[in-house]
């Protein structure tokens, strides 16, 4: 199937640095912050160009979420790395990050066997109003889906989801399984209806080309996914690129673009070619809605911050360094080994995810 996007026109668009950002860039002043963190389902104004921007110097660049009318903060806050550190710090990393301006919150019904989502759900028992708050499930069938959407809602202490995503798209069968008669998108769309949940997308750190039929699959049946999640970082335009072949696409559909392993797990740090910052910048200066970073202690916040309140898009110039200097120690993929192991693939370890509704 013809993926229906222009690849010329967002060449165009990434080439142009500032022209980029603005496709997704929000600002608002402090209390327009205030207003739509605490009414999520609010409709966010359209968003303006980079240049009017006029947030307060300690602002949380906003962003749209696609066409589903939610504006989020730039920045996301990462669930697994939340289970690391002991409970008290990442509550308290959490109440520091919503403090500051951070909404959009990951999570997953099996990071840490559960224990991310039960961290989260203290951490917003009074702030939950506060919060975009998206998870993620395993399962494929209907009824191991619908079983852990409800133990995802339990964990967190909430009534609803903001948003659902199918997590680890990473087999070829995966598309076929998931919309099939007795799929898990069954369960996201009668979650829906019943306000469980309010929108839905999927996760995948394999293969542009198992995006790409998974999105074919849901034009196939009449679906329309609200968000796609996918590593984007300095890496990844070299070796089997989701940012060259499947970012085109949702940018051309209106789809929620989630960026996710910007340091790749540190991966790209080690190599000493980019700094932390200089990865979260070139992901930010992508049409994204949030990059979601790990944060375990209170620097890695404190690094997030400092890159998105300071954010200028990279111009050609720059992003061009950038990659001729990560060219080669990108062009085989060692540095993102999601994609060329199973090192990353917590569901091929634990293949009853997909079947049962246990952790």
């Amino acid at each position: 199937m013809a993926h229906r996007h222009t690849r010329r026109r967002f060449l165009e668009i990434v080439g142009q640095g500032a022209t980029a950002a603005s496709l997704v860039a929000c600002g608002s002043s402090s209390d327009q912050r205030r207003s739509a963190a605490a009414s999520p389902k609010s409709v966010a104004a359209p968003a303006p160009s980079a240049s009017s921007v006029t947030e307060a110097p300690d602002a949380v660049p906003r962003r749209q979420l696609g066409r589903t009318g939610q504006e989020v903060s730039c920045i996301g806050l990462g669930g697994f790395h939340i289970g690391k550190p002991d409970e008290a710090t990442a509550i308290r990393l959490m109440h520091a990050a919503i403090d500051a301006g951070i909404d959009f919150f990951d999570n997953c019904w099996d990071y840490h066997e559960g224990e991310s989502e039960r961290r989260m759900g203290k951490a917003l028992v009074d702030r939950r109003d506060r919060v975009f708050l998206m998870s993620k499930l395993d399962g494929r069938t209907a009824d191991v889906a619908s079983k852990q959407i409800d133990q995802s809602l339990q964990r967190l202490g909430t009534d609803h989801i903001d948003l659902m995503q199918i997590h680890e798209i990473i087999r070829e069968k995966d598309p076929a399984w998931v919309f099939g008669d007795d799929g898990a998108m069954r369960a996201l769309l009668d979650a829906q209806k019943a306000g469980k949940i309010r929108f839905i997308g999927f996760t995948g750190h394999k293969s542009p080309t198992i995006h790409n039929a998974m999105l074919d699959a849901a034009e196939e049946h009449g679906v329309r996914f609200d968000t796609v999640q996918m590593p984007l970082n300095v890496m990844d335009p070299h070796h089997d690129s989701f940012e060259k072949n499947v970012l085109p696409r949702l940018v051309t559909d209106q789809i929620g673009v989630l960026g996710m392993k910007p340091l790749a797990s540190g991966a790209i740090i080690e190599t000493g070619l980019v700094e932390p910052p200089q990865c979260l910048r070139y992901a930010l200066s992508l049409p994204t809605s949030v990059v979601i970073t790990g944060m375990e202690q209170m620097r890695d916040l404190e690094q997030a911050l400092a890159v998105a309140r300071g954010f200028t898009p990279l111009t050609q110039k720059e992003r061009s360094a950038i990659l001729a200097r990560t060219e080669k120690e990108g062009r085989d993929g060692d540095h993102e080994r999601f994609k060329t192991s199973t090192e990353f693939d917590g569901t091929v370890k634990n293949p009853h995810w997909l079947t049962t509704a246990e952790v």
